[in-house]
């Protein structure tokens, strides 16, 4: 596998449903150093802690098959609602001109919903998404994995 090349001084956004860390490429294009630049946590408990009420029945009564309503997932709803904020983020620094290029880093659900909540001043400076989970690694296992990584032949 060929290393990866990540452009010199591109925005890296490594996130999860309750991390978001922005790293910046120091380093050149065919050995990445990446440095913090924020770190965004969010708090998000299972649903079962943050719900409070008891599914309700529907128009049907009990007895029917379409009786039950299904409780609402809280916390799908708030890595969603965690996305969007980090998108909102990424706008402001889009306008701002602060990065040319940028690199996701998230799991397949939560890079769905970046993209859906994402402005397309943003989504224009993609340079790759890598959909892998790493929010959780340190700073140097996440650029060893990076670093690992088969990047787009044409950085």
């Amino acid at each position: 596998m060929r290393k990866s090349t990540i452009p010199h001084n591109a925005l890296v956004l490594v996130g999860d449903g309750t991390r978001a860390i922005f790293l910046r490429n120091k380093g050149t294009v065919m050995n990445p150093q990446l440095s913090v630049e924020n770190v965004f946590e969010h708090n998000n408990p299972p649903t079962r802690e943050q719900g409070t009420d008891r599914p309700t029945r529907g128009p049907s009564g009990f007895h029917s098959a379409r009786g039950n309503i299904e409780q609402s997932d809280w916390h799908q709803l708030n890595e969603e609602r965690f996305a969007s904020d980090i998108a909102e983020k990424l706008y402001q620094l889009a306008h701002a001109n602060r990065f040319s290029h940028l690199v996701i880093v998230a799991p397949p659900k939560i890079l769905g919903a970046l993209r859906h909540s994402m402005h397309k001043e943003v989504a224009d400076r993609i340079s790759a998404e890598v959909p892998k989970e790493m929010a959780t690694g340190s700073i140097t296992s996440i650029q060893r994995e990076l670093a690992e990584w088969g990047g787009p032949a044409e950085w």
